[in-house]
């Protein structure tokens, strides 16, 4: 990467790196949606609840599946390839990261649909929960 040869450790660790700070656009995806600085406050409050579990930040429907999903796109659409300019190995290793983030992201998601519809009091509820 960047013309150096790093340690496999080196990539690892910036892999997950990657792979986990792609998630801080839930924050701001929660904040245009609730109008509220709300979720970063709970975060820096609590910063194991960022990667622990999420469900104590966000109620439901402050992030929503598709606003995300769309979200991550958007950031790997712009990020990997302005990577590549500086090094077509980082673009690489940051594209793949991040593919294999939105994919178990997307399986997720619908491993919880069901979970979701049935939880939701109308469709109105459910529909909030997506977008």
């Amino acid at each position: 990467m960047l013309g150096v040869e790093l340690p496999a450790v080196a990539v690892v660790v910036y892999g997950t790196a990657a792979g986990v700070l792609i998630d801080a656009d839930h924050l701001l995806i929660a904040r245009i949606k609730t109008g509220s600085w709300d979720a970063v406050r709970f975060c820096l409050a609590n910063p194991m609840a960022a990667v622990a579990d999420q469900g104590q930040i966000f109620e439901h429907g402050d992030v929503g599946v598709l606003s995300r999903l769309l979200s991550h796109l958007l950031i790997i659409g712009t990020v990997v390839p302005l990577l590549a300019l500086a090094s077509r190995s980082l673009a690489i290793v940051t594209g793949v990261v991040l593919y294999i983030h939105v994919v178990c992201d997307v399986v997720w998601d619908r491993w919880r649909l069901e979970d979701h519809a049935a939880k939701s009091a109308s469709v109105n509820d459910l529909v909030r929960e997506l977008r």
